[in-house]
Order: C-alpha cells, then sequence, then structure tokens
C-alpha cells in the first residue's frame, strides 16, 4: 500500500535528521516509527483485555485474597521500616 501524507516542516524535520541519525531513510524510519508504534498499542490492548478479563470473573473473595497478599508482600519487601499501606489508612488513601 502506498500512502502520502503532508507533513510539517517541523516533522518532516525532526524525521530526516533522526532517520540520518540512525543511517536510515526517511521513508525506512518513518515505516519503523509506525510498526513501533502499531506493536505497542497491540501489547497494551492486549494487556488491558487481560486485566479487563481478570475483573469480570466475578470472584471477589479471590480478588481480596490476592490483593491482601499483594499488599503484605509490597510492605514485607522493603528496603525502609515504612510501610506502603499502612493499615491506619486503608479505606482513606488506598
Amino acid at each position: 500500500m502506498t500512502l502520502t501524507l503532508t507533513l510539517t516542516p517541523e516533522i518532516e524535520q525532526y524525521l530526516t535528521q533522526r532517520a540520518e541519525e540512525q543511517g536510515l531513510s526517511t521513508e525506512a524510519y518513518t515505516l519503523q516509527l509506525l510498526i513501533e508504534h502499531i506493536i505497542l498499542k497491540q501489547k497494551q490492548t492486549k494487556s488491558v483485555n487481560l486485566l479487563q478479563s481478570w475483573m469480570d470473573e466475578e470472584d471477589a473473595e479471590e480478588q481480596q485474597e490476592t490483593g491482601q497478599y499483594l499488599i503484605q508482600a509490597l510492605d514485607e519487601d522493603r528496603l525502609s521500616d515504612r510501610q506502603l499501606f499502612p493499615i491506619e489508612l486503608k479505606g482513606v488513601s488506598w
């Protein structure tokens, strides 16, 4: 597929400079950027879908247990004695 874009002079200059730095043509560099962006978006979408599927499982008890375990693990595995999730702030800040 051939795609024709009208770029601002600033964008064109940016792409040309970055392409030269990497030893690529402007077209090859622009295509590389587009591919990287698409792959990143695909990964983000997969992650969001996975998280949403976990939330949709509707096992509230298991989610509570997992949440409590994560909070405990994060608080225990610290170089500092200060807790990330102090019990007195439960329901206030977390």
